[in-house]
């Protein structure tokens, strides 16, 4: 498997009552917290063995099916597209996830195991209980108006392929060791994204097999990993990434089981910007070169520029969707989207 060279920083002594929050995201880039989970029941009994960890999980398993992941031994854990990238090269079930570890365990040992994977589960429907025992301490004003998503990923020896969320993320290793290949969201361009749409987990993928990089169809990725960064979690070990930072995951052991955060700034009546993404692709990427050269300059001067300097010459009464955004405002403004759109 291929991987930046580069290692993501660490910080040891981190101790859960005092996680770094204001720091971790003015800095904006990965960070590993070493053992900051590593006293959580989970972890300890992982460390004592996977059926231990097992048995734990089960105390708290629901009886809701959830959706599996399985792939044919052949696809090594890696869960992508098939040939064609029209379907997938695997099947997906719905089963309770105490189902699911049986399932995993079964071929615990197995040189070539079926791929079996449960990610983005959440805890708090499927594990309840869970986080009575396991969990981080967020005493933190970020999450007072908006706590975070609390999902768990549990599976044998798979590959998500690198991908990107929108939400900042707090990555728990709990059973078993994983590998993350992080690359900051400039490195798009050299990571060779897959279609919008089909996608394996509901994010768009980076077409290079990490495992045996075909060079001569992507060069750039040479750029990638020359850009990017890798960091090896045991478990017990928190990694910290920011929104939009791109992410290549390997469960390296037989079980293993990863609890996320996942959390945005933004407040809750902003739209997501990847639909603001899938309609710039309707109305701006298809008209002329010289066009989309102006659009760009409009976009700086609204979007990403400075917003006062788009408005501080107007009398405020007069700044309409140019003001701070709120909620009543977000609600007109998006009622006056859907009106152009439904044409």
């Amino acid at each position: 498997m291929v991987a930046p060279t580069r290692k993501t920083r660490v910080i040891p002594g981190v101790v859960p009552e005092r996680i770094p929050f204001d720091e971790l995201l003015e800095v904006g880039e990965p960070v590993v917290m070493k053992g900051l989970a590593r006293q959580w029941p989970l972890v300890q009994r992982g460390l004592e063995s996977a059926s231990a960890s097992v048995d734990y999980l089960k105390r708290f398993c629901s009886a809701k099916p959830t959706t599996v992941y399985l792939g044919h031994p052949d696809i090594e854990g890696r869960f992508f597209y098939n040939e064609h990238l029209s379907g997938f090269n695997f099947s997906t079930e719905r089963m309770p996830l105490a189902d699911c570890l049986d399932r995993v365990m079964a071929h615990a040992g197995d040189p070539r195991p079926p791929s079996i994977y449960a990610g983005s589960t959440d805890v708090d429907i499927f594990l309840p209980g869970l986080r009575a025992e396991n969990d981080l301490v967020l005493d933190h004003e970020i999450f007072r108006g908006s706590p975070p998503t609390v999902s768990i990923w549990i599976g044998n020896r798979t590959t998500a392929s690198a991908h990107y969320d929108q939400s900042h993320n707090l990555a728990c290793c709990m059973v078993g060791h994983r590998r993350f290949s992080l690359f900051p969201p400039e490195q798009i361009h050299n990571l060779y994204p897959g279609p919008l749409d089909p996608t394996p987990g509901g994010q768009v993928v980076s077409v290079v097999d990490f495992r045996s990089p075909d060079h001569s169809l992507y060069p750039r990725f040479r750029d990638a990993l020359e850009a990017g960064e890798v960091a090896e979690l045991a478990p017990g070990d928190v990694l910290f990434y920011p929104a939009l930072w791109w992410h290549h995951v390997e469960a390296l052991d037989d079980f293993n089981a990863m609890i996320n955060y996942w959390w945005h700034q933004a407040e809750g009546y902003l739209d997501s910007p990847h639909t603001t993404l899938m309609h710039a692709l309707l109305s701006l990427r298809d008209r002329p070169e010289r066009e989309k050269r102006a659009w760009r300059e409009f976009f700086d001067y609204y979007v990403f520029g400075d917003a006062d300097n788009a408005r501080c010459h107007l009398p405020e009464q007069a700044r309409g969707n140019l003001a701070p955004m709120d909620e009543n405002k977000a609600r007109r403004l998006r009622a006056f989207l859907l009106s152009r759109l439904n044409r």
